[in-house]
């Protein structure tokens, strides 16, 4: 058993608190968190099963709470977990939990009397063993909880965590546990030994299948994956093709290698660019399981950079030869004695035979032929059975070919199943392969009883696996900046078990209409086109893409009484296909995806024993008004042509989880859904006739509502108040109601490109609301709102997109510390205002967090803006900087990528710095200023604030790359040159913002970031040299690279203590906080005058 999180705690401190919570949120996310003694089996000795857990884990979270060092099981852990650290690279991730992080890496405070009162009781050695391990912790960047009525809810905490757990499990991948498989080591070891030979780029791994060779290819991955620039996994490279497509698979491929979105749409990587970008990588690939030449010469082998290495696996060593392999290994069965481990690993937990089996598991080991697959099918198997069971078995085995001997152990592990279970395997291998867990369990529940019991038996007998991946599906091509990606957990199956449950099924008649499931696409259309369909039919599944046009009888579909499944689909890149080509094409191509009709568009008779219905381009005006959906669990009509679902009788909806209508330009309403209780998702995204919703408020299980592009929707949506997302861009909707501060829960809305004029003031009261996302809309003001209590404003609110709304005039009191501020091309915008930082707490906003990398205040082409809007925009910007300033200093040396170090980027329209703000200006792109004196007892760190005028008319908005700053130090009696001097070159990003199309006129940037903070050593001046980076396509330009010229600059300094001098640094803060304010006032009697 692998885990995906291990979780550290002291559980009289946090385990009815803080840590059950985020327990709660980890697993929610489908995530398998080690969690105590819940975990443990009766009898197993605690530091074993712990020590185990924390090597089969992928993170551990440690929560530091004030009596954690008191506990021995904790410190026992926490020594674990650091050995790990040190000799695995183990990720962790520490929460100081109402402790000082500075007393956990000094072990002071209640810590101290801890470890005082384990020296008392334990060795020496083990105590120093521990308080190395808990000191070491506490220099580990993490998340630091402080508590009391300033801090932030601890809600806001936990989303964080878990958010930061996705994003590392999605970079290091769910990892499997290939290097502690038995009996890979010499194969590995022979792998190695090709690494190091420099013209052997190109690496086969041939072998039958379940012979090891993903899991021998993985184990090589992960040993060399750290030395290389660029490294990708791509699995099941056969199967990914036909369910993407290679153009799709292509694409996602070398864009992960690229680390930029790559679109080529040619059977050759045409592009001399894309090209010169790979022959520049250093890469490490697999294409696991890859069964045409073509595919390696189409994913651009040949292409990769000096140093790469490729690894292939296939069945078919032609393929590997004409593919270009340099060498080829033969990955061979187990030895004997490897087998027998590996056999009893899964029958007995342990390396070596019970006592009484070792005859027996030496004749299972010689039928399967050193094959792991089988190895691990057939001894899960014999897990736990009587000697009499192992016997029978054996005995089958003896008298089989040995030709067949592998398949016939395969087989012996499903005829051990019950007839549950054997329905459950065949429907994964006919149907469930690669789709998503959760949703397979729900519909295979609504099948058979115990039916998750059946699942989890299938994963015991390793003839089911699980895996995990992005959100990959249909919606993936269709995410707004506001959907979010998520890792899922999706059903997995080995090929060879896969084609052996197949032919199962074929083997039940040589009547094709008297097969339980039909995929093979013939025999599918054969029962379709002559209507031999019988009640044996269970399931029916098949690529429409593959098929021709079918003209179908409305009563093909009346003998299968007991179909529960159908299944008639596009691939993905069939269907990804619309988003990436211009219209006239997808127009053109809408008629291939008429594949089945009937005569006048007669409505087809569904069976009600319907548990998942998929019909992509569903042909008809609706559903059957016979059919009853009492069964149904899942409803996919992606593209379809109905005007409707069904009538309004229908009430008996309570096995209904996920409605799908993605794009079904001719749906007008949704029907009443009041039975519906245990709806998930409804998915009307693209339904551009659709005007009328029924109140969903009472669906209190809906968690998805997607209504983007229903551009004849008018009426916001009654939800229920459990939503944490609402995505209503380009609708018609042009009011927010009043009733939008019942959705309390509420931490994203976005209304992109819809018809918004009006937004109601209650919108405020949102105390969950991160993120308001209004671009394009033609709303008007977004103006003061009278709440009781103005603090309670937006309290939680970080992102506010606003840009392209044309007619917006005015913005007042904004929340003073939003993170990101985007008004791009509001060219009516004449008024902007802040609230009080007084009534805020900057402190929410850690910039240490992963998430809190940038600030931004965009006013790209604001050109009404009114001198008083310009003064706010200053001060507000100004004031972000003075107390990231504090957050940053005690990081300025840690190391950033230049696109993800915290900055602070803000424009707006302009060609003048202000006086007040930046009293040391220069008339071009260079000066000096003088440092002033350290006057406290304590270091001090100094941070640059700097503000640039420049035209960027020329520049569209993706070229604009970098700022650069270069400046020069000098200590005390330095001089020119001097030894005194020291040099710094520090680089702002601008890559990855949202930005308008074109910059018009001049621009006024103030910018700052942690690279722009330096511990003071006594300087008493700063030389500054600035320019703003562009990209270009000039061939001519060596580089590609341009500089567009900086008119004027200036430079403040804000002054900060170091950590240790409270005192000094309580008396810079007033100072600067006093700077600041003499400096907003300064500005406004000047603009009284």
């Amino acid at each position: 058993m692998k885990y995906h999180v291990f979780l550290s705690f002291r559980g009289e401190d946090t385990r009815l608190s803080f840590t059950s919570h985020l327990l709660e949120a980890l697993k929610s996310k489908g995530l398998d968190v080690f969690f105590d003694e819940e975990k443990l089996e009766k009898g197993e000795q605690l530091s074993q099963a712990l020590s185990r857990a924390i090597a089969v884990s992928n993170i551990s979270i440690i929560v530091l709470s004030a009596d954690y060092a008191s506990s021995k099981s904790c410190l026992v852990e926490i020594s674990d977990i650091m050995i790990r650290k040190r000799s695995h690279g183990h990720t962790v991730f520490p929460i100081f939990y109402h402790v000082d992080p500075s007393n956990v890496r000094k072990i002071g405070g209640s810590f101290e009397r801890s470890f005082d009162e384990h020296e008392s009781k334990q060795p020496t050695d083990t105590v120093q063993r521990w308080k190395s391990a808990f000191a070491e912790i506490g220099t580990l960047k993490g998340c630091h909880i402080k508590g009391g009525k300033f801090d932030r809810p601890e809600t806001d905490y936990i989303k964080e965590v878990v958010e930061y757990v996705m994003k590392k499990l999605r970079h290091i991948g769910f990892e499997s546990a290939s290097e502690e498989l038995v009996g890979i080591e010499n194969q590995k070891n022979a792998i190695l030994e090709l690494f190091k030979q420099k013209d052997c780029r190109v690496i086969g791994l041939w072998g039958m299948g379940g012979q090891g060779k993903t899991t021998l290819a993985e184990a090589v991955y992960k040993k060399f994956s750290s030395e290389f620039e660029s490294r990708w996994f791509l699995q099941n490279v056969r199967e990914e093709i036909k369910k993407q497509g290679k153009e799709s698979l292509r694409n996602k491929f070398l864009s992960e290698l690229l680390k930029s979105n790559v679109d080529i749409d040619t059977p050759s990587i045409g592009s001399t660019l894309t090209q010169e970008r790979l022959n520049k990588k250093k890469v490490l690939v697999v294409l696991d399981d890859v069964d045409d030449s073509d595919q390696i010469d189409y994913m651009g082998v040949k292409h990769f950079g000096y140093g790469s290495k490729t690894i292939i696996t296939s069945r078919d060593r032609q393929v590997l030869e004409s593919g270009g392999a340099d060498t080829i290994h033969e990955v061979k069965g187990l030895t004997e004695n490897d087998s027998l481990q590996l056999f009893s690993t899964f029958a007995f937990k342990q390396l070596n035979p019970a006592v009484g089996f070792q005859d027996l598991s030496r004749r299972f080991v010689l039928y399967t032929q050193g094959n792991p697959l089988a190895l691990k099918v057939l001894g899960s198997d014999l897990n736990k059975r009587s000697i009499n069971y192992w016997k029978s078995k054996v005995e089958k085995l003896k008298d089989c070919p040995p030709e067949k001997k592998i398949s016939e152990a395969l087989r012996s592990s499903y005829d051990g199943l019950d007839l549950v279970e054997q329905n459950i395997f065949l429907d994964i291998a006919c149907f469930f392969k690669g789709e998503p867990m959760k949703r397979t369990k729900l519909i295979l529940s609504g099948c058979y009883k115990g039916a998750e019991c059946g699942i989890n038996k299938l994963f015991d007998k390793c003839l089911i696996n699980v895996s995990s991946t992005l959100n990959f599906s249909l919606g993936y091509f269709r995410y707004s900046a506001m959907r979010r990606l998520e890792l899922r957990v999706i059903i997995d199956m080995h090929d060879t078990l896969e084609e052996m449950g197949k032919d199962i099924v074929c083997q039940e008649s040589k009547t094709v209409g008297k097969c339980s499931r039909l995929w093979n696409l013939k025999h599918v259309e054969e029962v379709l086109k002559y209507n031999k369909g019988t009640d044996r039919i269970q399931g029916i599944k098949v690529d429409m893409s593959r098929m021709g046009n079918l003209l179908l009888r409305p009563s093909v579909f009346e003998g299968m009484v007991n179909l529960k499944f159908i299944f008639f689909h596009f691939p993905l890149s069939f269907l990804s296909s619309f988003w990436q080509k211009k219209r006239s094409l997808w127009l053109k191509k809408r008629e291939v995806h008429k594949k089945l009709h009937t005569y006048q568009d007669d409505i087809i008779f569904l069976p009600d024993e319907l548990r998942h219905l998929r019909w992509d381009y569903y042909p008809f005006n609706s559903l059957s008004s016979s059919f009853n959906p009492k069964n149904l669990v899942a409803l996919e009509l992606p593209y379809g042509k109905m005007e409707k679902l069904w009538n309004e009788v229908h009430q008996d909806l309570v096995h209904l989880r996920e409605i799908n209508l993605f794009s079904c330009k001719n749906l007008k309403k949704i029907p009443n859904l009041l039975g519906a209780l245990n709806l998930e998702t409804l998915d009307c995204e693209n339904c551009e006739s659709l005007v009328k919703l029924p109140s969903l408020a009472h669906l209190t299980s809906l968690k998805y509502l997607h209504l983007k592009g229903c551009r004849r929707l008018k009426k916001f949506p009654e939800i229920p108040n459990n939503f944490d997302t609402l995505n209503l861009s380009e609708t018609g909707i042009k009011k927010v109601p009043d009733f939008i501060e019942r959705l309390d829960r509420l931490q994203r809305l976005t209304l992109t490109k819809s018809m918004v004029k009006d937004v109601s003031s209650n919108i405020s009261k949102l105390k969950s609301l991160e993120v308001l996302d209004l671009s394009g809309c033609p709303i008007v003001k977004f103006a003061t709102v009278d709440v009781r209590s103005p603090s309670l404003r937006f309290k939680s609110l970080k992102y506010m997109h606003m840009d392209r709304c044309k007619s917006l005039n005015l913005l007042s009191e904004l929340p003073p510390h939003l993170l990101d501020l985007n008004v791009h091309d509001c060219t009516s915008l004449k008024k902007v205002s802040f609230a009080d930082q007084n009534l805020y707490q900057f402190d929410y906003l850690d910039a240490d967090d992963t998430c809190f990398h940038a600030f931004t205040m965009l006013f790209w082409n604001c050109f009404k803006l009114n001198q008083e809007s310009i003064n706010n925009i200053e001060a507000n910007a100004m004031l972000k900087i003075e107390s990231l300033a504090k957050k940053w200093a005690p990081r300025y040396n840690w190391q950033y990528n230049l696109d993800r170090a915290p900055r602070l980027i803000c424009c707006f329209p302009g060609n003048k710095i202000s006086a007040n703000m930046f009293k040391c200006q220069s008339m071009n792109s260079s000066l000096s200023l003088k440092i002033a004196p350290n006057g406290g007892s304590g270091s001090r760190f100094l941070v640059f604030a700097i503000c640039l005028v420049a035209d960027p008319t020329h520049c569209l908005g993706h070229q604009l790359r970098d700022c650069i700053c270069e400046y020069q130090l000098t200590t005390v009696g330095g001089g020119n040159g001097g030894g005194g001097c020291e040099n710094f070159r520090s680089e702002i990003s601008f890559r990855g913002f949202y930005k308008p199309v074109k910059y018009m006129d001049y621009h006024v940037f103030i910018l700052s970031g942690i690279d722009m903070v330096i511990e003071d050593k006594n300087y008493e001046e700063a030389t500054f040299e600035f320019y703003i980076k562009k990209f270009s396509l000039d061939e001519d330009n060596d580089g590609g690279e341009k500089y567009i010229k900086v008119e004027r600059c200036g430079v403040h300094v804000f002054y900060v203590d170091a950590e240790s001098d409270t005192d000094a640094t309580e008396k810079r803060h007033a100072g600067n906080k006093e700077a600041l304010a003499m400096m907003a006032k300064k500005g406004m009697e000047d603009l009284k005058d």
